[in-house]
């Protein structure tokens, strides 16, 4: 008997043995192909980009895991106390496995077979560290056993408190977020910092499935959840049991924060932003690098232009009459369910879509689309409205637009006709307008002339409809607005504000092609001064002038201006025939209206990666005293300012006065009415396709066009002046309302002197055609006068004199050319 015992305890003990030996041998397979645990040190999740407006304003936010990083310094005691009650009680104490835990699982688990219910995990938060960074999420038993031999390995090598901060910031709590820091803000719209207790126990309860407690598909199961993981943290001594049993009382309160921003209409804007970033970074570091961008954006100023914009394109689109309904429904039994699938324009949320219930010769009785409640779900509530016939005169009375002159509503619109509407009066008004998405289309920008900086930008009417952005993107002929840089020019070269040329046809052969440019109506005045040609646009006189000079003249300024990057110089070229953008048509002029320094427009004024640290400033100007320590008297530091003058200081004020008369008198007269100083320069391309007006005061630069897409003509009074040039109007009338005027700089050394506007001569005691004009040192008024342009001119030159009396009585003979 002995002998059997000795020979079974031989047995057993060379099976334990070869067991023991197995499971090395199996261990030391599995460690050889173990990941390399110190990564975890070099941990950069992915982090969501946040763009800020220059006030600090969240305008949108890009990532592929919405994650903001929090270190474990600045997360809440009760936030980790709710995570290690819900997920790993012994967190601070086991040696990164829970062997209690894992015995009691074990057994719960045996107790569950056949009965249905689901088996229970034993993992600790530095298994599943482990899980989510180094392996794969197989449920194999190579895979648990990898887990645990890593666990014991990163609890020798981390901290308790960084494991729990790369846990923290890594699992995913559904609703795209990723994160502590990210899902506070998500479903509760707050920082971790004022998470109360059941806010706290929510998200806690949320990474053993996120979608098996949805807040609103699962809601009870959600409430059950979250009071279970309350109670865990009464046990556990980290709430006292009255403060848990108030917790559980409370509802989920769930407050599910939109993603994006929060600064209004700043889609296109944003979107610039982004491409620039790509540009700049690549994708990854856009959607990963946790980027933080300040931008230029002044939400106050691009609320204005929006404004200025849609409503000049609306007045415009709504002359040319009513298109028809978005689309048409079946009314049924309940209008709201098929109204409620279709989309509306979230960036115009003043316009609400709505379906034609009935309609007769006073009145059109509409239902509004349903909201849906945070399930998705579209609410039972059905809201109803009236539009007015004197609410939509535009839309029956226009002969201009695609449908037939109608005598009243009923002949416009027809029950389940879907339109937009907008509501008038006050909350509780019942009455609308109706509203249609112009065709017409445009872009506006903002800047400050002295920076570049873009602050504001409006690509079109509305984002939602179309994404292509019309201030940065659309290639279109600024038209006349293109005539102060030929005028630049000029004065740069010599001319004067009142030198004097013909405004007379003529014709240029090129290749056996003839050209004859004409002035807008065909008339033309005989010998005026500069300032005459730009304040009225006279395509003659600049043409006239452009060959004077030389167009390679010309093309060298407005490349210099930033206006095309390569410039045919060509005759036509002056008169805006090539094609360029409304930034960079603004960027031109805000080196007229700053005294001709070089600018480099931007959006962005500096970024910084995800630790602080700025990769990227705007600012180039230097200071080298503006962080002395302390003061002792000195005087206040000076920036020095390294620009580039690419345009005489004197020639831009000139310029500048010139375009003040354009306001003043000439084609935006009437349509710019502000109480400070200000000037501008309207454009209009051939056959009205574009409507252009660029302008400024002393510290802010706007410019805006308008056209359809497919440039087609837009009428014969489609001008930049009464077009564009009310936008532009409405736009600077709210910006500058409330600060104090300013008046444009007279630069040292200029002489203003009193001239006949007709003959740019000196003027006379008691001539009631004088006006006060800008010379540099070394010219003024001409004694005589010699037009230029009188031997090309296709007319006899005394037939042209006799237009100009005041100019025929002064001219003196000589050869015609320059003073």
């Amino acid at each position: 008997m002995i002998r059997l015992i000795g020979y079974l305890f031989g047995l057993a003990s060379v099976a334990a043995l070869g067991a023991a030996a197995a499971a090395a041998i199996y261990l030391g397979m599995i460690s050889k192909d173990l990941p390399d645990y110190e990564v975890l040190s070099r941990y950069a999740p992915p982090v969501m980009t946040r763009i800020h407006a220059g006030n600090g304003a969240l305008i949108a936010e890009y990532a592929h895991e919405r994650r903001l990083f929090l270190p474990i310094q600045a997360i809440p005691d009760r936030v980790k106390a709710a995570f290690i009650s819900a997920e790993d009680k012994n967190f601070y104490t086991h040696p990164g496995i829970d062997v209690w835990g894992l015995g009691r699982a074990i057994l719960v688990n045996l107790q569950n077979v056949g009965s249905g219910r689901r088996f229970v995990g034993a993992s600790t938060i530095t298994q599943q560290v482990a899980k989510n960074f180094l392996l794969s999420a197989d449920q194999t038993m190579d895979r648990k056993i990898k887990e645990a031999i890593l666990s014991f390995r990163i609890e020798q090598a981390y901290s308790k408190d960084k494991i729990l901060e790369l846990y923290l910031n890594e699992i995913f709590f559904g609703l795209n977020s990723y994160g502590i820091a990210s899902a506070a803000l998500t479903y509760f719209d707050k920082p971790v910092t004022e998470l109360t207790i059941a806010e706290t126990a929510y998200l806690a309860s949320l990474p053993k499935g996120p979608a098996n407690y949805n807040p609103f598909r699962h809601a009870q199961a959600a409430i059950e959840r979250r009071n279970w993981v309350i109670d865990r943290m009464v046990e556990n001594g980290f709430v006292d049991q009255a403060d848990g049993d108030a917790a559980k009382k409370e509802p989920l309160g769930v407050n599910v924060r939109q993603s994006g921003g929060t600064v209004f209409a700043a889609d296109y804007f944003s979107e610039e932003v982004r491409r620039q970033l790509i540009d700049k970074y690549g994708n990854k570091t856009l959607y990963e690098g946790g980027l933080s961008v300040r931008t230029s954006l002044d939400p106050r100023l691009q609320a204005f232009a929006r404004k200025a914009l849609q409503d000049g394109l609306i007045s415009f689109d709504e002359r040319r009459g009513y298109r028809g309904p978005i689309k048409h429904i079946e009314l049924g039994s309940d209008w709201g369910t098929p109204l409620a699938d279709i989309p509306g324009m979230s960036d115009v949320p003043e316009w609400d879509v709505a379906v034609v219930t009935a309609v007769s010769k006073t009145e059109v009785e509409i239902g509004l689309k349903p909201d849906r409640d945070d399930a998705g779900k579209i609410v039972p509530q059905r809201q109803k409205g009236i539009i007015k016939a004197s609410d939509m005169e535009w839309a029956y009375r226009s002969g201009k637009g695609d449908r037939k002159t109608a005598k009243s509503p009923d002949g416009v619109l027809r029950p389940g006709d879907v339109v937009y509407v907008e509501k008038i009066g006050g909350d509780d008004s019942k009455n609308y307008r109706l509203r249609q998405p112009p065709k017409v289309e445009g872009g506006f920008v903002a800047m400050d002339p002295h920076t570049g900086r873009v602050l504001a930008l409006v690509g079109g009417f509305s984002y939602a409809l179309s994404e292509f952005n019309r201030a940065t993107q659309a290639m279109r002929q600024p038209g006349s607005s293109f005539k102060p840089f030929v005028y630049s020019a000029a004065l740069d070269s010599g001319y004067t504000p009142a030198s004097v040329v013909l405004d007379a046809p003529v014709e240029f052969v090129s290749g056996g092609q003839v050209w004859r440019p004409q002035n807008d109506g065909g008339s033309s005045v005989g010998p005026a001064t500069l300032r005459f040609g730009i304040e009225h646009s006279r395509n003659l006189m600049t043409v006239r002038l452009a060959n004077d000079m030389g167009m390679n003249l010309v093309a060298e300024y407005a490349e210099r201006f930033g206006i095309y990057d390569h410039m045919q110089p060509v005759l036509s070229m002056a008169l805006g025939a090539g094609e360029t953008t409304v930034l960079r048509m603004v960027s031109a002029y805000s080196v007229i209206a700053n005294g001709g320094k070089q600018i480099k427009p931007t959006l962005i004024d500096r970024i910084q990666d995800r630790y602080g640290k700025t990769i990227f400033k705007h600012e180039e100007r230097v200071c080298e005293d503006c962080n002395a320590d302390t003061w002792h008297g000195q005087d206040e530091p000076q920036i020095a300012d390294n620009r580039l003058q690419v345009l005489d200081p004197m020639t831009a004020y000139q310029i500048t006065s010139m375009m003040q008369g354009v306001i003043q008198r000439g084609t935006a007269y009437g349509r710019v009415k502000l109480d400070r100083d200000v000037a501008g320069k309207t454009g209009t391309t051939n056959d009205s396709k574009d409507a252009w007006f660029v302008g400024f005061t002393p510290n802010l630069v706007a410019g805006v066009y308008m056209g359809y897409d497919n440039p087609v003509g837009m009428g014969r009074a489609a001008t930049g002046g009464s077009l564009s040039a009310p936008i532009f109007n409405e736009f600077m009338q709210a910006a500058v309302k409330g600060t104090p005027p300013s008046k444009f700089k007279v630069p040292d050394g200029m002489q203003l002197i009193a001239v006949n506007r007709k003959t740019g001569m000196a003027a006379t005691e008691g001539d009631p055609d004088t006006i006060v004009e800008a010379f540099k040192p070394g010219t003024g008024p001409a004694d005589s006068i010699n037009v230029i342009g009188m031997d090309d001119a296709t007319v006899p030159p005394e037939e042209i004199l006799k237009t100009s009396p005041q100019v025929n009585q002064a001219v003196q003979s000589g050869t015609p050319g320059l003073f």
